[in-house]
């Protein structure tokens, strides 16, 4: 049985941020071949393209581990109708100098949590532009806009029994799209 690691990267930096526990909760769901790990990126120097030629240790780590994985899990918040910065900055670093970028091929899935009504559909919608520029192949179906609200976790972080269900399904489609795609 082949072995699945992915790299997830939460684009949110905060302490009790839904969509760390929203990443801590779904990965739960997967079946044993996967295994996961949280990227961290929080502590990336802002992108600058003077620094390409001698990126910084966390920028090198950062891209080694989007390297070593088989795919990609993106939990990311919404600012203002769109991606953190903090995740748009770490994107920018794995995907540089041009032409080394770590991210291309590897098949990835979005979704996001927020308290909004809409959760995080138009975050979403503005990294699914991104990965595809970038190459990564992206679930599209089916979407999971997280209205993060009383009963979504339970006092322990574990999802719900009816955000289960619906989790359950994504991470189905998730596994086998990852499958398909992986090349390793």
């Amino acid at each position: 049985m082949a072995q699945y690691q992915i790299a997830v990267v939460v684009g949110s930096l905060r302490r009790d941020s839904f969509n760390r526990q929203l990443a801590n909760a779904i990965v739960k769901l997967a079946p044993p071949e996967f295994s996961f790990k949280q990227v961290q990126i929080g502590d990336l120097p802002l992108y600058n393209q003077d620094d390409d030629a001698h990126p910084a240790e966390s920028v090198k780590r950062l891209k080694a581990e989007i390297t070593a994985s088989q795919g990609l899990l993106f939990v990311t918040a919404e600012y203002n109708r769109s991606i953190p910065g903090v995740l748009k900055n770490a994107i920018d670093h794995a995907s540089r100098p041009y032409g080394q970028s770590a991210w291309v091929g590897k098949p990835a899935g979005v979704l996001g949590a927020s308290v909004g009504a809409i959760g995080t559909s138009m975050a979403q919608q503005h990294l699914r532009n991104i990965l595809a520029y970038l190459d990564v192949p992206t679930l599209g179906q089916p979407e999971a806009f997280i209205h993060a609200k009383d009963g979504l976790f339970d006092g322990a972080g574990n999802l719900s029994e009816e955000s289960k269900k619906f989790l359950q399904n994504w991470m189905t489609q998730y596994v086998a799209w990852v499958k398909k795609h992986s090349t390793e």
